[in-house]
């Protein structure tokens, strides 16, 4: 093999956090690498841009988590959230790996922010990155250019050739196309939630109300070539992780800063002014992602939090200035509700509030968190869905090899990050998982392309 062309031992397409991990892994096994980001350089890093830590499996506290977090409580918080359906080896395997990786990434440069740091919720289960996700971004670019890894900037694989076990990719450039020949390649360039007509394809015309929270370049271009080259899917098309945003957000890179807060202390009604869910079913951090996937199946895609003003001093506000009113049916003006609709909404609901701070003579009752909503000014956030990414991926082994469908190795071809993240998550999502999933796959994924090219 070492004797064919090529231009690189080991090529990585996607600059987030799982290729950088990827790459700076294959340039320490001692492969010659080249990454590519669809980008331009000020908004390189893909979704890892928005994102603030890392979900660690420890057995004692350490300088940057509190507590301890052993792996038998990692793999029943998993089973939680995925209804069984996480690859149980590949599942164990991220667990174990994540025991090493905040050491790893603090040898590669990014800083991590003291687990006694009384300005940071209390977590025995993540560690923050010191900066957010920028800081760590730039910290992997930096050590990936220190270490001499040729980085391509606006440069889109669009076609991916995987046949005769020497992999290569054509890559659009803006001003030409090429093709790159390698020994292995990694991908990790996420999702296909920036690609409205495929979204389009699972969710209707509703798709076009979505926000994209993060990069506009995730597209799934290489997640279509495998799948299209015989790689074997896992995970469901006609899901996304989602939460809850301000539906005046941007379309796309908002980020966590447009996700709502505080949808469980107030009501939610949709476009006709009719609640529809139990608000209080989820106050933890999975309330985030419910709302998501409830707002999105909503008339529209559309709704709306209610609040008044005493129950609005219990959360964070928006980044957006709440929609106010001292009426009832003249906050339903505002937002374009039948007035007389919220108003029997909110009526009802006061009255089947009881002693306990629950709502349960009302359908759909409110187990937690009920209160009268009374006083003035009335408050109301518009709600939409806010895409992270997709459900639908490839499915990996242990050396995070993309799979066929007759289970047979892709010949030089691994996958790191969200392309293969549902083997493990499918449709649920925890805190900081996905960042630790990129970082863990993608140092296993860059180690074993290294290793096949250099064989």
């Amino acid at each position: 093999m070492t004797s064919a062309p090529r231009d690189c031992d080991v090529l990585v397409i996607g600059g987030g956090n799982a290729g950088l991990c990827a790459a700076i892994s294959a340039r320490r096994s001692g492969a010659a690498v080249t990454l590519l980001e669809s980008a331009p350089k000020a908004l390189r890093g893909g979704n890892a841009r928005h994102s603030r830590n890392f979900r660690v499996m420890h057995d004692g506290p350490t300088p940057w988590l509190q507590g301890r977090y052993p792996a038998q409580d990692y793999w029943s918080d998993l089973e939680a959230v995925t209804d069984g359906a996480a690859d149980e080896g590949l599942a164990r395997l991220l667990i174990a790996e994540s025991a090493g990786i905040v050491d790893w990434m603090g040898g590669n440069g990014v800083r991590f922010q003291s687990g006694a740091d009384d300005a940071l919720p209390y977590s025995r289960k993540t560690a923050f990155f010191l900066g957010g996700g920028k800081a760590l971004v730039n910290a992997l670019y930096a050590t990936a250019e220190a270490l001499g890894i040729t980085i391509h900037y606006d440069s889109e694989a669009c076609a991916l050739h995987a046949k005769d076990g020497l992999p290569s990719v054509t890559v659009r450039h803006p001003k030409a196309m090429r093709v790159i020949r390698t020994r292995a390649v990694v991908v990790a360039s996420g999702g296909f939630q920036a690609d409205r007509g495929w979204l389009r394809d699972r969710w209707g015309d509703v798709a076009d109300r979505f926000v994209i929270r993060g990069t506009p370049h995730a597209t799934g271009a290489m997640l279509k070539a495998l799948l299209e080259d015989g790689a074997q899917p896992v995970g469901t098309a006609g899901h996304c992780h989602m939460v809850a945003v301000d539906s005046r957000s941007p379309g796309f890179d908002a980020g966590i800063v447009t996700r709502l807060d505080g949808i469980a202390h107030g009501i939610v009604v949709d476009r006709d002014g009719r609640r529809f869910a139990d608000e209080g079913s989820h106050t933890g951090p999975t309330r985030f992602s419910a709302w998501g996937d409830r707002v999105a199946r909503c008339p529209g895609a559309v709704a709306f939090s209610i609040f008044d003003s005493a129950i609005e001093t219990r959360f964070r506000p928006s980044i957006f200035p709440a929609v106010r009113a001292d009426g009832i049916g003249e906050l339903a003006v505002q937002l374009g509700i039948d007035p007389a609709a919220l108003e029997a909404t909110v009526t009802g609901f006061n009255a089947a509030i009881g002693g306990d701070g629950s709502a349960m003579a009302i359908q759909p009752p409110k187990t937690r968190l009920a209160t009268p909503i009374r006083v003035p000014p009335f408050g109301a956030y518009p709600m939409r869905a806010g895409v992270t990414s997709t459900c639908l991926g490839v499915r990996v082994d242990g050396q995070a090899r993309v799979l066929r469908e007759d289970g047979r190795a892709m010949e030089g071809v691994f996958a790191a990050g969200v392309i293969m993240a549902p083997n493990i998550l499918g449709r649920g999502y925890l805190a900081g998982s996905a960042m630790s999933i990129g970082a863990v796959f993608g140092r296993i994924a860059g180690r074993e392309a290294a290793a096949y090219a250099l064989h």
